[in-house]
């Protein structure tokens, strides 16, 4: 690579002050997906009343949502690649906009449902294609961590940011509120999208979508996505479940060898299969796993063990969300650059294992800035050093052809990793609960009696999903620092690629030095 042709791409970045603006609407566009998978868990009992629907149809409301968009995920990553990013991200915006207004002024269970669906599929168009964009935007390595510090801090945060704005909202207004509230980010963001973000042309011949390799895909993280979610109502005993997760091994791996040989593969191997990138999208995969741990049971322990309102709850969480920003800058600012995720992945990994630990300490007694505080600030940190690292690395020296679905595997891998988290936690805590009221409830012959060894029971069963989120933490730790490759190491294999690159080639290919 020529020093005038990097010189002139850095220089060019400079001068285009857009670029921050672009990363705005970006992000509004990432907060507005992300919060969606917990501010509507807030509103349920709300809409259950308006609604007149059973338990057992509620867990659709969200199900519909992670099934449409888990599944979808890798489709919407390709169509930004083919049909271009600002274009995409666009009808991503409006499609979601629609779908949230259409769910808001559902007048029937059935309406609500199809609308979440819609925006499970209009998310998974939209979030692949907003790291996408900001992928190819960012390419000075400075600037480009510290956009990746902002985005990796809202994907770790938008999830408590969501539960304090679904009690907000459902209390001072109406659960509709909380898919209204879409429609008003959206427009900000669509006018944002037509303003800043850069129609980048295309090089080269139009590509073309890998039909089987797209239904194969689908059809397996749906089915992945919906054996864990009947695993989370049915429990393990279900043969549904086990059907559903045995059809999404089999097609998993129809889809991998149909990639060996597609001309025009969805999910060019590559891409997973280099190292780095293959340990960012598992870290990413057990973080989500052990986020949707957090948020689910201390959410549960703060309102049915300490009886806080759902607005208590959402501010409960503030001190986290402040924590994991610091940390995410911090990281991407100063200890990525200078260690490389090698080294922080596994720190923050090791920091969210020891938060969990923390929270196995909680008993019916307890009070939140003694007990609760010091775990959520500890996991916070955690959180901030693990998001950032790994979805930079994701998508770090990927070709702009491929950075929709390079960009999509991070959605993917937090995706699953959450619909792996809350399933297997929820059926151990549930196990750990039924086992502590058989072998307590005999000593219990009053009405407070039975209703202390309930209470007891629950916190029991939080602690329970703590210990095993503390597992799914420690084992992250100990992949990240095996599978990820040294500071050297990647430094030196970007300087032998550049070495041989031409030298009219673009400047991108050699940011991998950066991050690591």
């Amino acid at each position: 690579m020529s020093q005038t042709s990097s010189l002139s791409g850095a220089v060019g970045a400079v001068a285009d002050s857009r670029r921050w603006w672009t990363l705005t609407t970006v992000a509004l566009a990432q907060l507005m997906v992300v919060l969606d998978s917990t501010v509507v868990n807030i509103a349920l009992p709300a809409a259950q009343r308006d609604l007149d629907f059973t338990n057992g149809e509620r867990q659709w409301i969200v199900t519909a949502y992670s099934l449409a968009f888990g599944s979808l995920l890798l489709l919407g990553g390709r169509l930004s690649d083919l049909i271009g990013r600002k274009r995409t991200f666009i009808i991503g915006l409006i499609g979601f906009a629609l779908a949230s207004a259409l769910g808001g002024a559902a007048g029937s269970f059935g309406m609500l449902v199809f609308a979440r669906a819609l925006q499970g599929a209009f998310g998974a168009l939209l979030a692949p294609t907003a790291l996408a964009v900001l992928t190819t935007t960012f390419t000075i390595p400075k600037e480009r961590a510290r956009a990746f510090g902002v985005f990796g801090a809202i994907a770790g945060a938008g999830g408590a940011i969501g539960l304090l704005l679904g009690g907000f909202l459902t209390e001072k207004f109406d659960w509709r509120w909380n898919l209204y509230i879409n429609v008003v980010i959206a427009v900000v963001a669509v006018i944002g999208a037509i303003v800043f973000v850069k129609s980048v042309p295309r090089q080269g011949p139009r590509p073309k979508l890998d039909v089987p390799g797209t239904i194969l895909v689908s059809a397996a993280l749906f089915s992945l996505v919906y054996g864990f979610s009947n695993a989370e109502t049915d429990g393990w005993g279900s043969g549904l479940t086990w059907g559903f997760l045995a059809a999404a091994g089999v097609l998993l791996v129809a889809f991998v060898l149909w990639q060996r040989r597609a001309a025009h593969p969805l999910l060019p191997l590559h891409i997973v299969l280099d190292r780095n990138r293959g340990a960012a999208y598992a870290s990413v995969t057990i973080a989500g796993a052990g986020m949707f741990g957090i948020f689910l049971f201390v959410t549960y322990y703060l309102q049915t063990s300490l009886d806080y309102t759902p607005i208590k709850t959402g501010l409960s969480f503030l001190p986290m969300i402040g924590m994991l920003v610091l940390a995410a800058q911090l990281s991407t600012n100063i200890f990525v650059p200078r260690f490389g995720p090698k080294i922080m992945v596994p720190f923050g990994m090791a920091l969210g294992a020891i938060g969990m630990f923390i929270l196995t300490h909680l008993g019916v007694d307890s009070h939140y800035a003694a007990n609760v505080l010091p775990a959520l600030l500890v996991l916070g940190f955690g959180m901030g050093s693990i998001m950032p690292a790994s979805i930079q690395t994701a998508t770090l020296g990927v070709d702009r052809g491929h950075a929709g679905v390079a960009s999509a595997m991070v959605n993917t891998s937090q995706q699953v990793g959450g619909s792996i988290g809350t399933a297997l936690l929820n059926t151990l805590a549930a196990t750990a609960a039924a086992g502590y009221v058989t072998s307590h409830i005999g000593s219990a012959t009053t009405a407070a009696g039975r209703a202390s060894v309930a209470a007891e029971a629950a916190v029991h069963s939080y602690a329970t999903a703590y210990w095993y989120g503390a597992a799914f933490f420690a084992f992250g730790a100990i992949l990240a620092a095996l599978v990820f490759r040294t500071k050297a190491d990647t430094q030196a294999r970007a300087a032998a690629v550049a070495a041989s690159a031409p030298t009219d080639a673009p400047s991108e290919p050699a940011e991998p030095v950066v991050a690591h």
